[in-house]
């Protein structure tokens, strides 16, 4: 799998849009600070925060993968994956498409540690996902109902649904997503 740094993708992304930092707080509702220290490896933003600062600067989390690639091939081998960590939500998100312009579907695999999750509250995003469950179990919180998935499980998350991933186990557990666009 190929590592993206995070940071390096979000300063690109935000100086390309002519934003700075300020606007980029303004726009996500994080401090300049925190995002600074996103910029500069210094923090390690959860998955939803991850999505937040995506959605401030106009673009899906998939993008952040997909931000410096100039591949356009539909094709996306496993060993050739580019992913994103994040140690605060102890996972670690590979992208299943490339750059294509016009798609309407995003895919990715988040791969979460025992005890790991997307952020500290359920948050809701603007796209409607299925998610299908391919390895261990995981808790969905949908709105304020927890749900318990085991591999093979699936659900359709609707837009604008509040959602919270938790590995409640002890193994390590890995979704599919998929994402309208």
């Amino acid at each position: 799998m190929i590592e993206k740094n995070l940071g390096i993708v979000v300063r690109q992304l935000r100086e390309s849009r002519g934003l700075s930092l300020r606007n980029l707080a303004e726009h996500s509702g994080f401090s300049a600070a925190f995002l600074s220290q996103v910029e500069n490896a210094q923090a390690s933003p959860s998955i939803s925060s991850m999505e937040r600062i995506a959605h401030a600067l106009g673009v899906s989390l998939g993008d952040f993968f997909r931000a410096t690639e100039d591949r356009h091939s539909s094709i996306v081998r496993a060993d050739e994956r580019v992913g994103l960590r994040s140690q605060w939500s102890q996972a670690r998100i590979e992208a299943l498409c490339t750059n294509h312009p016009g798609r309407k579907l995003e895919g990715s695999v988040i791969t979460i540690q025992p005890g790991g999750m997307s952020g500290k509250q359920a948050y809701a995003l603007s796209h409607e996902a299925i998610a299908v469950i391919f390895e261990g179990e995981l808790e969905l919180t949908l709105r304020d109902e927890k749900h318990r998935l085991q591999r093979g499980d699936a659900v359709t998350i609707w837009a604008d649904v509040p959602r919270r991933w938790h590995n409640v186990s002890d193994k390590v557990a890995q979704v599919l997503i998929v994402t309208a666009r």
